[in-house]
């Protein structure tokens, strides 16, 4: 859309209307993810975009500020942002704003969903049904959530609210993450390998990145033992996906719930051939409610900054003020 008088934003993949249709109504919007010629693309609007509202799988760094001379915000849609080298950001000068809190119960509501069908096999049960397997037998029993107890891989917001809900059904939580926070009553461990030892269920909502990269791996899983269950809702790049195959194949631990990959959308065949591991496409902050919110917040951090207010949810490495 072409508004001479209005701020130039590039959109870097599509959004919900309910977000499009308002950053249309108020900048001059650049679809980057329809141009066939991305480089050409970038250079025609070179001189003229100022901030970005980006998402999905799209790599936010140096090679597009380059390629964006006069930009000033980058808005991102999710709660994570590894797909933005904020770091990189910040060096420049330029200001990344994220979309927390408006997501937490959603994704802490579906890490419990997620948990509960994979120890109780919800959908092969349901599968085993439609079949017309029950009428031959009915089905084997599975685990339960009774005495097991939960180690949980980053305890931000999300995290917590996840803690909250395992508490609920009268389990034990610690936690593992960067440091022990205070304020929380449950045990930390500062080994990740000690707490999985020490656990049989863990769930990951730790966020991507160099620093979490890969986690979750061999050891770790070995150490979570053969009625261990993993349950990932936080980013596909804390596990070694390989490493957790061989684990799941070798019956090292006993399952796994998914939502997040390693490589998004792409999924590995020996992965999806295991009948006993339950795996979802990314819908953590899936519902139209939540996703309506978090485009919201895109919107109006944007409108923030460009209103000269400064952004309303920047991230840790691009603070506001500026220090």
């Amino acid at each position: 859309m072409t508004r001479p008088d209005a701020t130039h934003i590039l959109m870097t993949g599509p959004m919900m209307a309910y977000a499009a249709d308002q950053l249309k109504a108020r900048f001059t919007v650049h679809e980057y993810w329809k141009a066939e010629d991305k480089a050409a693309f970038l250079r025609e609007v070179a001189d003229k975009v100022r901030g970005i509202a980006g998402g999905g799988h799209v790599r936010i760094d140096g090679a597009l500020f380059d390629a964006l001379p006069k930009l000033e915000m980058i808005a991102n849609f999710g709660v994570g942002y590894d797909n933005v080298d904020a770091a990189e950001a910040g060096r420049r000068g330029l200001v990344v704003s994220n979309t927390p809190d408006v997501l937490t119960d959603e994704v802490a509501d579906l890490a419990i969903g997620l948990l509960i069908a994979t120890v109780r096999q919800l959908p092969q049960v349901d599968r085993y049904l439609r079949e017309g397997k029950w009428l031959k037998a009915p089905y084997p029993l599975t685990t339960s959530l009774r005495k097991r107890k939960v180690g949980i891989v980053g305890l931000g917001r999300i995290g917590k609210a996840v803690a909250q809900r395992v508490e609920a059904f009268g389990l034990p939580v610690v936690y593992h993450g960067r440091s022990r926070q205070a304020d929380v009553a449950y045990r930390y461990y500062p080994s990740l390998v000690e707490m999985a030892a020490d656990v049989d269920t863990l769930i990951s909502v730790a966020p991507g990145g160099a620093s979490t990269h890969h986690i979750i791996n061999a050891e770790v899983l070995k150490a979570l033992g053969p009625d261990g269950i993993l349950i990932n809702v936080g980013r596909g790049t804390v596990v070694d996906e390989q490493a957790l195959i061989a684990a799941l194949r070798d019956k090292t631990i006993l399952s796994a719930g998914l939502d997040v990959f390693e490589d998004e959308p792409r999924v590995p065949a020996e992965l999806i051939a295991i009948d006993h591991v339950v795996l979802l496409p990314h819908v953590g902050s899936a519902s139209v409610h939540t996703r309506e919110q978090m485009g919201q917040l895109v919107v109006d951090n944007l409108v923030s900054w460009f209103e000269g207010k400064g952004p309303l949810t920047p991230v840790a490495e691009t603070p506001w003020p500026k220090g």
